[in-house]
């Protein structure tokens, strides 16, 4: 089995594709060990705000049937490709990590870049698997994300799913 972590995001009908999302990987891989919900600003266009989190899964399927998956997934809820890649999203699944795996698996390249640039990805991994250390640069998620400088806003909110307490807003 391994150890993958995929990232969750979307900003139509944020709360339905975010428990679309969560209901589907709990078919597929049963216990999921899911990071808080985190709302964040629109990154590389004008559009409103996404929520994202990041889930952990055990699975023993390869990149490739996963992102096979996870593209059907998406097409099921409306994601068109060929919108532009900084637009609108209805469901954005991504896989983060592969166990250990670097450079390019079934056409995906692990660990996925946003890890490091994208603060909507890297606080949910660090929130849930803050002392693994990330695959190519050897730091834990905890030390990137307590070293990130970069200036991106996001901040927990309220989520449930199938009668549990997710998240938590601030304040």
């Amino acid at each position: 089995m391994s150890r993958v972590y995929i990232s969750i995001g979307t900003n139509i009908e944020r709360y339905r594709h975010v428990t679309v999302a969560l209901d589907a990987l709990a078919e597929w891989f049963g216990d999921l060990t899911i990071s808080p919900v985190y709302e964040s600003e629109s990154v590389g266009f004008e559009g409103s705000d996404f929520l994202n989190l990041v889930v952990g899964i055990d699975t023993g399927l390869s990149v490739g049937e996963l992102s096979r998956r996870f593209k059907q997934l998406e097409a099921d809820n409306g994601r068109t490709r060929s919108a532009p890649k900084f637009s609108p999203r209805t469901l954005d699944l991504d896989i983060l990590t592969y166990d250990d795996s670097v450079g390019v698996v079934d056409g995906v390249e692990l660990p996925r870049a946003e890890i490091l640039k994208n603060a909507f990805v890297l606080r949910p991994l660090a929130d849930i698997a803050g002392a693994e250390m990330h695959p190519a640069c050897r730091q834990t998620y905890l030390q990137l994300w307590q070293d990130y400088q970069r200036d991106q806003k996001l901040w927990p909110v309220d989520f449930r799913w199938q009668g549990c307490q997710i998240s938590r807003a601030v304040g």
